[in-house]
Parts: C-alpha cells; sequence; structure tokens
C-alpha cells in the first residue's frame, strides 16, 4: 500500500494549487495598484501647482522669482501681460 503516494491531485493538492494561483494573483494586483498611485502622484520635478485666486502677472512674477524663466522672458511676458489690460 502507498499510504500518500498516489498518482492522482487529492484534496490537498487542488487547495494547494488553488492558493498558490490566487497569491500569485494578490501579488500582480498590489504591484499594479502601487504603480498606478506612484504614477498618479506626480514626480518632485513635475509642473509647479497651480494656485488658485492668482492672476497672470502674480504667477508670472512667481516663475521668475523661482527661476524658471530669465529676466528678458519675464520683461516680454509682462509686457504682453500689461497690453491686454
Amino acid at each position: 500500500m502507498m499510504w500518500g503516494y498516489g498518482g492522482g491531485l487529492g484534496l490537498g493538492g487542488l487547495l494547494g494549487m488553488i492558493g498558490m494561483i490566487a497569491l500569485v494573483i494578490g501579488v500582480i494586483v498590489l504591484i499594479v495598484w502601487l504603480v498606478t498611485r506612484t504614477a498618479s502622484t506626480g514626480t518632485a520635478q513635475g509642473p509647479a501647482p497651480r494656485l488658485v485666486g492668482q492672476d497672470a502677472s502674480e504667477l508670472l512674477r512667481m516663475r521668475f522669482a523661482r527661476g524658471e524663466i530669465t529676466e528678458d522672458e519675464y520683461r516680454a511676458a509682462k509686457k504682453v501681460l500689461e497690453e491686454g489690460r
């Protein structure tokens, strides 16, 4: 007699296989969730946040102060904004 060394899959083998499949699917779902969550938050080098309640000249001044634009670009944009008003 061969106890436990049979050729069939049995209930324990079936439950073990289902558990492994569930574990692999769970890990894949976790990885996808982490990647999408990280991608949606953006990076530190992303665009500057849009501040509500500030006009264009204030945003222009802030960009110049942060060094995002040169003095020539600042003056040209300021002139365009002043002419448009």
